[in-house]
């Protein structure tokens, strides 16, 4: 019985540390990445925006307003931005 308990905690053990350990990584992958806007292909942009909400849904390639997250220190070398570009203000009506 002793020989059984031990087994289950040392199990236990490697799980939660096995969790711990891949929050981490998580965690320090994220950092290493940063958003990209204008660079995602079309069906491949990470996350949603004002004209649709899930990732994946990208209509056409290079989209000034679809980003993908790139390795930290790439995306401008990309010929990306990292923040949305503004859009232009309309002409004054009758001008």
């Amino acid at each position: 019985m002793k020989t059984k308990l031990m087994l289950s905690s040392a199990i236990a053990g490697l799980v939660a540390l096995s969790t711990a350990s891949g929050v981490a990584m998580a965690q320090e992958k994220k950092a290493e990445k940063e958003k990209c806007y204008g660079v995602a292909k079309k069906g491949q942009n990470d996350c949603g925006t004002a004209k649709h909400s899930c990732a994946g849904q990208a209509t056409a390639d290079n989209v000034a307003e679809e980003w993908k997250y790139v390795a930290k220190g790439s995306c401008e070398k990309m010929g990306g931005k990292l923040k949305v570009a503004a859009k232009a203000d309309k002409p004054a009506a009758g001008k």
